[in-house]
């Protein structure tokens, strides 16, 4: 566990974790058992772990079963505040947090909090959305202002997984997700090494503790021709990728884009393209690809050119097909009675939400006439498709 080693090399006075340690449909005690044990290499080294519950961990049966280690303080469901122990030379800090007890919170949890201790440094440990993020739903909402409000110098939320920092009359912190579950979660993820000095000022430091990040990389085939060539734009595609990458493993999700003549042999052979890019991925080094979307059209595939059968074929799918009320309406019933006959978890396979659903079925929709045109401009070319 990267924080953990993080907080031995920094010999921290302490370690905030703002909720949601694992997710509430969580049942294997292997992982819990792994946390406890890494926050007992901690407790073991005289640092303690100051820890609330988030909206999963109030889910979770592994709330109620896994029994942490000393030196870890848990936050009850009313608020509280514990003291971080220091030399009696040194000022006093001290750290609120408030857990919850219940998987919503939707109403602001701020006015619950205690107000400061007085001549000390105080901390506020929140699960949060804070003011709202797009995929996340609303639990325990705030303004930044409410947290400058609240005389307290730093505050450490958790919920949303990207990172956010704001300065004011208190320092807010977002850190994130330490650790990236799935490329829509990209990049490199972190923790934050906070710093008070003897001023009481604080400084951050971004801390790098991602194993692996995720990436979307576009891997532009533009006037490609040549099935080798291809094969080159996705080495030099994934290489870049891999030079960029902060943490030990990548792995990405390609994207191919631009016209090329190679279009329709590309969506036929998807699967042979997905393992040449998995083998050029895994000749890169530590990096995988785990999925290859073809959004790539041959050149004469699009309906504004006007060229040749084909050409006129795509106009007037695009004109008088994809546009009509009527075919989108059929879209919709088919897709949502294809929706019901999926299992549960698969059932936002075609988007969370009504404008999501209805850009999905437009993206296939197009990609589905450009996959037919792709084949048709194929025989026109007296190539087999």
């Amino acid at each position: 566990m990267r924080i953990v080693d993080l907080c031995l090399e920094e010999r921290v006075d302490a370690l905030l974790l703002a909720g949601d340690l694992y997710d509430g449909d969580q049942t294997s005690m292997k992982t819990a058992r792994f946390l406890a044990d890494q926050l007992g290499r901690l407790a073991e080294a005289n640092i303690p772990t100051f820890v609330i519950r988030g909206n999963h961990d109030a889910l979770s049966k592994i709330t109620r079963e896994l029994v942490l280690p000393e030196r870890v303080k848990v936050f009850g469901g009313r608020a509280d505040v514990a003291s971080v122990e220091r030399a009696a030379s040194e000022f006093p800090v001290v750290i609120h947090g408030l857990s919850y007890t219940h998987a919503q919170a939707p109403e602001s949890l701020v006015a619950k909090y205690k107000a400061p201790v007085a001549g000390a440094v105080n901390i506020g440990l929140m699960h949060t959305s804070l003011g709202g993020s797009p995929g996340h739903d609303v639990y325990g909402p705030c303004s930044v202002e409410d947290l400058n409000a609240t005389g307290f110098a730093y505050w450490a939320l958790g919920h949303i997984h990207k990172r956010a920092v704001y300065r004011g009359a208190a320092t807010v912190v977002m850190p994130g997700a330490p650790q990236g579950r799935d490329v829509n979660e990209a990049g490199a993820k972190t923790a934050t090494l906070v710093t008070i000095g003897d001023d009481r000022s604080v400084r951050l430091e971004e801390r790098l503790t991602s194993q692996a990040e995720f990436e979307r990389v576009e891997v532009d085939v533009d006037g490609v021709s040549e099935w080798r060539d291809l094969a080159g734009a996705i080495s030099r595609a994934l290489e870049a990728a891999r030079e960029r990458a902060r943490s030990a493993h990548l792995v990405t999700r390609l994207r191919l884009t631009g016209a090329t003549p190679l279009a329709w042999r590309i969506r036929r052979d998807a699967d042979l393209l997905t393992t040449e890019a998995q083998q050029r991925a895994a000749r890169t080094g530590d990096c995988w690809v785990e999925q290859l979307d073809v959004a790539c059209r041959p050149p004469s595939a699009n309906a504004s050119d006007g060229i040749g059968p084909v050409g006129e074929l795509g106009r007037l799918m695009e004109d008088n097909v994809l546009k009509s009320d009527a075919f989108r309406a059929d879209l919709v019933d088919l897709a949502e009675e294809l929706s019901k006959k999926l299992p549960p978890e698969c059932r936002e396979a075609f988007g969370s939400d009504a404008a999501a659903f209805t850009d999905t079925l437009a993206r296939l929709a197009t990609e589905g006439v450009e996959d037919m045109l792709a084949r048709l401009q194929a025989r026109e070319n007296g190539t087999a498709a």
